[in-house]
C-alpha cells in the first residue's frame, strides 16, 4: 500500500528558540506537549501532514525498549549529540501492525510496533487525549535518520483547522530531501518503506513519489545546484535529511512574512529558500502549491 508523508521530526536543542524561528516564518505552532518518554514537541499542522519540533527534556525518563523494539527518544538524543535538523521521516498509516509485517516481508529492518498517548491542548483551551501507533524501519546505509509509519488513534482530537491557518499560507509538505553520495544504495529501502514502485533514478539521485509529497535522495552536487549554500555540502558526509519544501497558496504572502520578520532568504527559481543555519539545522523552501 502506497504511503504519503505524514510528518518530519525536527530535533533541536533550543526548543523555545526553534518555536520562535518557525513563528517568524509565518507558521502557526501548536501548544507545547510532553511525551511520556522524556521529550516534548510543538507542531506545525498542514493539510494532512505536519512538522514536529522536538527536544529532549528528561533523559532519565527514557524507557528501555522491549526486545525487538526501537527507542524514539534515545535515537533523537543521540542525533542531537551530532546535529540539529530532520532526524526522522514518518509516513501515514492505517495499520501500523500491518506495516511492520510488510517491512519484515520486504526484507528491511523492522521493529515491534510502539504505541503511546499524550495530552493535547485544544484550540479552546481544553485538553484531550491523542494516541499513536508507530511501526519503525531502518536502513543500515542511513544511520543518521530513522523512519516510521504513524497511525493516528484519535485523529478527531489531533487535527484542528485553527492550527492549520498560517500567515504565510502554508498548506503542505511538498518535498523532503536527503543528501547521499550514493542514492542508488537506498532504492530498495525507500521502495519498501513508501510502499510504492514509483522510485525513479535521475541524474540527480532518486525521486520517490508518495501519495502525499515527494522524497528526494540527491547527490551533494545535485543538492548544491538546487539549494545553493542553504545546505552546506561539507555537513553531509554521511546520508542525512537536509531540508524540505513547503507548498504555500500565496508566495507573495510568504515573502512578506519573511521580510517583515527580517528572516534572511534567497530567491531560487520559484522558491524562497531559508538556509539551514537560519532554521535550526534544516533548510526550508517555500514554493507555490502545485495541486491544491
Amino acid at each position: 500500500m502506497a504511503r504519503g508523508i505524514d510528518h518530519l521530526v525536527i530535533a533541536v536543542h533550543g526548543f523555545e528558540r526553534a518555536r520562535q524561528v518557525y513563528g517568524r516564518l509565518g507558521l502557526t505552532l501548536t501548544p507545547v506537549a510532553l511525551h511520556p518518554f522524556g521529550t516534548q514537541n510543538s507542531l506545525v499542522q498542514l493539510h494532512g501532514s505536519f512538522l514536529e519540533l522536538l527536544s529532549v527534556v528528561e533523559p532519565d525518563a527514557f524507557p528501555v525498549p522491549p526486545p525487538g523494539g526501537f527507542s524514539f527518544p534515545r535515537f533523537n538524543h543521540r542525533f542531537l549529540e551530532r546535529h540539529e535538523g530532520i532526524s526522522m521521516l514518518a509516513l501515514d498509516s492505517a495499520d501500523a501492525d500491518a506495516d511492520a509485517r510488510g517491512f519484515a516481508e520486504a526484507g528491511i529492518q523492522s521493529y515491534v510496533p510502539f504505541e503511546f498517548g499524550r495530552d493535547a491542548r485544544q484550540p479552546d483551551g481544553s485538553v484531550a487525549r491523542v494516541g499513536f501507533r508507530l511501526a519503525f524501519a531502518s536502513d543500515p546505509f542511513i544511520p543518521e535518520a530513522a523512519f516510521f509509519t504513524c497511525q493516528q488513534l484519535a485523529p478527531q482530537h489531533f487535527w484542528k483547522t485553527e492550527y492549520q491557518r498560517h500567515a504565510n499560507t502554508a498548506v503542505e509538505i511538498a518535498e523532503v530531501v536527503m543528501v547521499s553520495a550514493a542514492p542508488s544504495d537506498h532504492h530498495a529501502f525507500f521502495e519498501a518503506f513508501a510502499g510504492t514502485r514509483d522510485v525513479r533514478a535521475t541524474s540527480m539521485g532518486l525521486k520517490v513519489e508518495t501519495s502525499r509529497g515527494m522524497i528526494r535522495i540527491d547527490t551533494p552536487d545535485a543538492v548544491h545546484a538546487t539549494w545553493g549554500d542553504a545546505i552546506p555540502r561539507a555537513d553531509y558526509r554521511t546520508p542525512r535529511f537536509a531540508g524540505f519544501v513547503v507548498g504555500v497558496r500565496d508566495l507573495a504572502a510568504a515573502q512578506d512574512c519573511l521580510d517583515r520578520a527580517g528572516v534572511r532568504h534567497d530567491k531560487r527559481a520559484s522558491r524562497l529558500v531559508v538556509a539551514a543555519a537560519e532554521a535550526m539545522g534544516a533548510a526550508i523552501a517555500f514554493q507555490p502549491v502545485q495541486n491544491l
